[in-house]
């Protein structure tokens, strides 16, 4: 049963998300322009097909208040209180979260997430709006008290029995497992100067002027050897001449 829940939900956000088309205003407020192809159920209101503008109340102390308005801005259909929802890969474009709904209701908006944003806003409804829901998809839905000022209201959560409860916020993954999820940044090549060429050592080369042995030994006792030698032949010239006379 649980596995049919998910499919049942799976293509009802499925085919949820071809009925609305949104156009991107402005960042503070989170304007947005919506088509709707099919009519749309929100807190408040039944909107038929057409084109609608979805913004926050331009306040600092509430980020948290969407009002819904006509394509000229000049009427407002439902004013809505909602709670942070959080998702963990925001994407660049404006996304919607879809409550199945008992047939032949219009298709209930859940949730609103505008561009790059992490937390969206889900929408609270009146509680017997939110019981014929959780009675559908078995999950507590959001609803709210009963006041005419909505930034006054408090929000809790109904079953399918209409039981309420109090609503506790969803607690936020932490900073790594964010970091897990989130698409790497784009890693910036940067190329490393090439080292100029060493320039190789000038070696200085001597040419040979003739082919000779190295000399191993001095001149000296040679010189000493050929004076012995010449003293000797004088000594017998000496002789031989004193013999003829």
């Amino acid at each position: 049963m649980n596995r049919l829940n998910l499919v049942a939900a799976a293509s009802c956000l499925t085919l949820a998300s071809l009925s609305v088309i949104p156009a991107v205003a402005d960042t503070w407020n989170k304007k947005t322009i919506i088509t709707i192809t099919e009519a749309v159920q929100v807190p408040g209101a039944i909107l038929e097909p057409g084109k609608y503008v979805m913004k926050l109340l331009d306040s600092p102390a509430n980020r948290h208040i969407v009002q819904i308005f006509n394509e000229r801005e000049d009427h407002v259909y439902t004013t809505i209180l909602a709670i942070p929802n959080y998702r963990l890969q925001p994407t660049g474009k404006t996304e919607f979260e879809w409550w199945e709904t008992p047939a032949g209701q219009p298709k209930a908006m859940r949730a609103w997430f505008y561009p790059g944003d992490n937390f969206g806003q889900e929408f609270a409804y009146p509680k017997n709006t939110a019981m014929q829901i959780a009675k559908t998809t078995s999950e507590p839905v959001p609803t709210l008290s009963q006041t005419e000022d909505v930034s006054k209201a408090t929000v809790s959560t109904v079953d399918k029995s209409g039981v309420e409860a109090a609503y506790v916020p969803a607690p936020v993954p932490a900073p790594e497992v964010v970091a897990q999820n989130r698409a790497p940044e784009p890693v910036a090549l940067v190329q490393e100067p090439t080292p100029a060429p060493v320039a190789a050592p000038q070696i200085a080369m001597r040419a040979r002027t003739e082919d000779t042995l190295p000399k191993t030994a001095s001149p000296f006792p040679m010189a000493a050897l050929t004076g012995f030698f010449a003293l000797g032949a004088s000594v017998a010239i000496r002789a031989i001449a004193k013999r003829a006379a």
